[in-house]
């Protein structure tokens, strides 16, 4: 049994099949709520993204100046470190062309900003223009609200043509070293050659002395020298063995030296004995003859000393090396 049964003065709809349909209580009334729902839906949509976006967060204003503001547009962030601090809320143009970007900052991000804050607009090769805030001391008082600051402008497209003209001559230059006609080509083969020169006959000194024929000259010279030092060498110690050795002229000029001392010692023996016969001599006067035969004994053999003396002195002069010639000097 139908708990809602139709009004009395409704019409009764008949479907295609001849079925009757019963008539929806309160239709008006119901899809009017719905609407309602749904507007109130939209609204508090629009509503939760505009608290989201921070539509009724308390606000301070920025205005960022610069001479261009292409890649700007309403809505995009300032950040500082990476996070957002405050949107881009409208955008002008001044009397004296400049263009003011009007930006709002949350107050609960404000202590970001200080009085010696720098701000940049930055557009890159790849992703969209950036706003960015730098603090660097944070101690300093905080940028009060609608405070006017300049902006940094830098444009990474805008050394595209920069650079594109700096490889350009790069290239040009590049081509210009390599060729062949080129300094740089001359110096490698001349360092090619000097390279030759160094492997050929004549070697680093053929390249030092400018020809073959010098450097020749001073190889031959090098090679005397070499003989000459071995000569030197050789006689040096064919005169070391003849001086110094047992055999050499040292021992024997030793052995001389003490065959003189004995010849000198016997010398001075005889000449005491001289010595005491004049003294005979003189005392005794009678005996004069017998002295005086004594005294020609004695005579010769000093003589005879004397000549053994100059024998061995002769001697030494013909065994010594390095004696000097005699010579006569006549007072």
């Amino acid at each position: 049994m139908n708990p809602n049964p139709p009004a009395a003065d409704a019409p009764v709809p008949a479907s295609s099949e001849g079925v009757e349909l019963r008539p929806v209580a309160h239709l008006r009334a119901k899809a009017a709520a719905l609407l309602l729902f749904t507007l109130a839906l939209v609204l508090g949509s629009a509503l939760y993204l505009l608290y989201s976006r921070g539509a009724f967060e308390p606000t301070q204003r920025l205005v960022l100046t610069t001479d261009d503001s292409e890649g700007v547009v309403v809505g995009m962030d300032m950040t500082f470190s990476g996070f957002p601090i405050g949107r881009v809320r409208e955008i002008q143009l001044s009397e004296d062309g400049n263009v003011r970007i009007l930006v709002d900052v949350p107050r609960k991000d404000a202590h970001w900003l200080r009085e010696s804050s720098i701000f940049t607009l930055v557009r890159g090769l790849v992703g969209g223009t950036t706003i960015k805030a730098y603090s660097g001391i944070l101690a300093d008082p905080a940028l009060p609200p609608d405070a006017e600051r300049p902006v940094l402008r830098g444009d990474a497209t805008a050394e595209i043509p920069q650079i594109m003209a700096s490889a350009k001559e790069l290239l040009s230059n590049l081509g210009a070293m390599t060729a062949q006609d080129s300094a740089l080509g001359g110096a490698l083969g001349q360092v090619q050659s000097l390279a030759q020169r160094l492997q050929g006959p004549g070697g680093a000194l053929g390249v030092v002395m400018g020809n073959e024929a010098d450097a020749r000259k001073v190889v031959l010279t090098l090679e005397r020298a070499n003989a000459l030092m071995a000569r030197m060498e050789q006689l040096v110690v064919r005169a070391d063995r003849q001086v110094f050795d047992a055999d050499g002229v040292m021992p024997e000029v030793r052995a001389t030296v003490v065959q003189l001392n004995g010849l000198l010692a016997d010398t001075r023996q005889s000449l005491r004995k001289v010595d005491a016969v004049l003294v005979e001599a003189q005392a005794v006067g009678a005996n004069a003859r017998e002295a005086s035969g004594d005294l020609g004994a004695l005579r010769s053999e000093v003589e005879n000393n004397l000549r053994r003396l100059e024998d061995i002195l002769g001697d030494i002069q013909r065994k010594w090396p390095f004696a000097r010639k005699p010579e006569l000097e006549l007072p």
